[in-house]
């Protein structure tokens, strides 16, 4: 199978849309004789604490969903399930912010299901393989993956590196679009509320 080509995948990491808001990624670059795991493998060598988050996550908006259709008498149970919900996603949190590494610490500039674009002090040469886990702690979970340099460019005293997931799993990558959307929402809500405010 022939592998895309650097111009081919900086297509496909602008395919998706993509937020600028900060999240904290951990990086770490890969030696040069680095194999990519298949999607089995990258299951098998994804963080336990990973695996639930993503599973957890992907539990809660289908318990969730069809609590929108019911009426207004159960209004008080919506109630309950979200305040249970809150507190898992807090222990969720918790548990996942044990599994940061500070050494390898990066803060995110934008990020969407096809890349992430990080904040540097130093360069990473474009090509360079590295393994990622991000925290997305608006939405109490995390993704492990790998990322591809695949643009390095300076700003200001620092560089942005942009990285495209070459292995991500199909649910991780639609639990990131999810974030950067629901992000986005959130942020037009503050816009129109600082607005209406100012007027």
């Amino acid at each position: 199978m022939e592998l895309p080509s650097l111009e081919q995948k900086r297509q496909q990491f602008d395919e998706f849309f993509r937020i600028k808001h900060p999240i904290k990624v951990n990086l770490r670059e890969l030696d040069a004789d680095f194999a990519l795991p298949s999607a089995e493998q990258l299951v098998e060598q994804m963080p336990y604490a990973f695996r639930i988050a993503s599973e957890m996550s992907a539990l809660e908006v289908a318990a969730l969903r069809p609590l929108r259709n019911l009426s207004e008498h159960a209004a008080d149970l919506v109630t309950f399930l979200n305040h249970q919900s809150r507190k898992i996603d807090l222990m969720m949190s918790y548990i996942l912010h044990e599994q940061m590494r500070q050494d390898e610490q990066f803060v995110s500039h934008s990020f969407g299901g096809g890349g992430i674009v990080l904040c540097s002090p130093r360069a990473i040469p474009v090509g360079q393989q590295c393994e990622l886990r991000l925290f997305l702690e608006e939405e109490a979970a995390a993704v492990f993956c790998y990322g591809e340099v695949i643009a390095c460019e300076p700003v200001a005293d620092q560089y942005h590196i942009s990285l495209f997931f070459n292995r991500l799993r199909e649910e991780d990558q639609e639990l990131l679009v999810r974030a950067s959307l629901h992000l986005q929402t959130l942020q037009l809500r503050k816009r129109a509320k600082q607005r209406s405010e100012s007027e």
